[in-house]
């Protein structure tokens, strides 16, 4: 993690007590994202709707802040992440948000779906691979979830690659209905 997101910014909007508060915070992120302003956004210049390696950061911390570290990631808080994918249309991060986007999708997803999980400051580290966790099959993954990132992906202007990727590992037989649904998502040659 980069040694942005300096304490001397801090608020308490952005110390997260639990994962609505936390869903909170990543607004505030995504708010300094696309307007170039706000506090995550002080003592540094930052263009609307680029998207940085300090703005990643503050996205980490957030995330693992100790209140929320070992509850799964909620909905809300990959809806945000979604949202800053979105607004971001310049980056500078050298890819670390496209995988803490897939990380925290895979982390919801896999919860939502009864399957256990680990700390999120195992999980969403860029030092921890997806695999090493997150479900390989479909069959593992409630076919509700797989619909939601579907969703969520469908008419995008940024694709995450990352999570393209992970999607598409878990489709398999399983998760054929999803199929006819997937060039419309992304392009995978089907």
């Amino acid at each position: 993690m980069s040694a942005a997101a300096p304490k001397s910014v801090e608020s308490s909007s952005l110390e997260p007590s639990c994962r609505d508060t936390a869903a909170h915070a990543l607004s505030i992120v995504r708010d300094g994202v696309i307007t170039g302003e706000g506090p995550t956004t002080k003592g540094r210049v930052h263009f609307s709707r680029s998207l940085d390696a300090d703005d990643t950061a503050w996205c980490m911390r957030i995330l693992t802040a100790t209140a929320v570290n070992d509850q799964p990631v909620s909905r809300a808080e990959a809806e945000v992440l979604f949202e800053i994918n979105e607004a971001a249309t310049e980056r500078s991060d050298g890819g670390r948000f496209d995988d803490l986007l897939a990380k925290a999708v895979a982390h919801y997803a896999a919860s939502a779906s009864g399957l256990k999980v680990p700390p999120r400051s195992v999980a969403l580290s860029a030092d921890t691979e997806i695999e090493s966790w997150a479900p390989s099959y479909a069959s593992k993954v409630n076919s509700e979830m797989l619909e939601w990132i579907a969703g969520q992906m469908r008419g995008k202007r940024h694709n995450n690659r990352r999570l393209m990727a992970m999607v598409a590992t878990f489709l398999g037989a399983t998760a054929l209905p999803l199929a006819g649904q997937l060039p419309n998502v992304f392009d995978i040659g089907m």
